[in-house]
């Protein structure tokens, strides 16, 4: 009953409608149409102090950004000319390297000229020291060749001046050395300078030790033959009381070659003189044979006498010789042979001491005092020259 009291009917729609719930419609109507009022009298306030508000906050905004905007702008500026001042700066700073960079390359390029104008100098002067050194050093071998050229000219001249006779004596010493070589049971005696007689004498001895005969010989070194020679080495002979006499010589008598008989002497040249030793001492040792056979009987002597001065013994010399002759000259086939190799030999051998030598010359007259000398390469004869 209390529900349906608190309730009412509405006119229009007659939907029941409870008392509270109607009075708190309208009572919430009533406070929501003042709240909503006051909320928009409050809003309209509000609106109006946030404009204000924003104003003041944008006018405070809009002042302080003019002060900072002003600010960055002087702090800009300052910068600006502050950066302005750095290029300048820099820009001149890049200047005085480039001036001094200029600067350091022309000093270095006046120093590199300075330095190149002082070594041509020393160059010049060390070259012409050299030269004017080399060329006093040139004069001075100058000097000393001539000198020693004309030393030697004089002892060339001397020395051919006494050759002739140096020679024989060299040719009768090699001689009597091959005599003793190939006869070594006879006696080879020289004739001592001086002594009228041979250059040496040839005694041919037996094997009893007893004496078949002598061979006087004579040598000759000469460019030309004398007949002279032939009448002294006769004297000689009869002198020495000598059975044969044998002149060895270079040059023979005109239209004779190798071997030949004048007048009682034997002529040869030096390759058939051992050959004609041979057959002359066979030909006494069979003589004194022939004279112990004769015992004193004159008809016999008289045979060997006209045998040994007759044309079958010469031709049995000359066979003797020819055979030596022959085999002398085999033997001297293999002597120049040999001279030829050694002389071969012996140029290869002075080139180089010559070149080395030479080398030895240029260098000691480039370097002066100062180069080690060279024993070898100095001239060791200097003294005797000079005495």
């Amino acid at each position: 009953m209390i529900e349906k009291a608190n309730k009412v009917q509405c006119p229009k729609c007659g939907t029941q409608i409870s008392l509270t719930e109607a009075l708190s419609a309208e009572v919430e109507e009533r406070y929501k149409a003042d709240y909503q009022k006051k909320m928009q009298a409050a809003e309209s306030g509000f609106n109006e102090r946030a404009r204000a508000f924003e104003k003041k906050l944008r006018d405070q905004i809009s002042k302080d950004s003019t002060v900072e905007l002003q600010d960055l702008k002087n702090q800009l500026g300052e910068k600006a000319k502050k950066l302005e001042e750095a290029q300048v700066n820099e820009l001149e700073l890049r200047k005085k390297t480039r001036e001094l960079e200029e600067k350091e390359k022309g000093m270095q390029l006046e120093l590199q000229r300075q330095v190149d104008e002082e070594r041509k100098k020393i160059s010049e002067e060390v070259s012409r020291r050299v030269g004017d050194d080399f060329r006093m050093k040139g004069l001075e071998k100058d000097k000393q060749l001539d000198d020693m050229r004309k030393q030697i000219e004089e002892l060339k001249r001397k020395a051919e001046h006494s050759s002739e006779q140096r020679q024989g004596e060299v040719m009768e010493l090699e001689f009597e050395s091959l005599l003793r070589a190939q006869f070594p049971m006879d006696t080879i005696e020289p004739v001592a300078k001086g002594i009228r007689g041979a250059d040496v004498v040839q005694k041919v001895l037996l094997p009893t030790g007893l004496v078949a005969g002598q061979i006087v010989w004579e040598l000759k070194r000469t460019r030309t033959w004398s007949d002279g020679w032939i009448e002294k080495l006769k004297e000689d002979q009869r002198a020495l009381r000598a059975e044969f006499s044998v002149i060895v010589t270079q040059t023979m008598p005109k239209d004779t070659r190798g071997l030949c008989h004048i007048d009682g002497v034997w002529c040869t040249e030096f390759p058939s003189a051992l050959g004609l030793g041979h057959a002359l001492r066979g030909q006494l040792i069979q003589m004194h044979h022939m004279q112990n056979a004769a015992s004193g009987k004159g008809e016999k002597m008289e045979l060997i006498y006209n045998y040994l001065t007759g044309i079958p013994f010469r031709q049995r010399v000359e066979a003797i010789v020819e055979a030596f002759t022959s085999m002398q000259a085999d033997l001297d086939k293999e002597k120049r042979a040999f001279q030829k190799m050694w002389a071969a030999r012996e140029q290869q051998i002075n080139r180089v001491l010559n070149n080395t030598a030479g080398m030895y010359g240029d260098i000691q007259g480039i370097v002066g005092e100062s180069f080690p000398v060279i024993d070898t390469l100095e001239l060791e004869q200097r003294p005797l020259l000079e005495s």
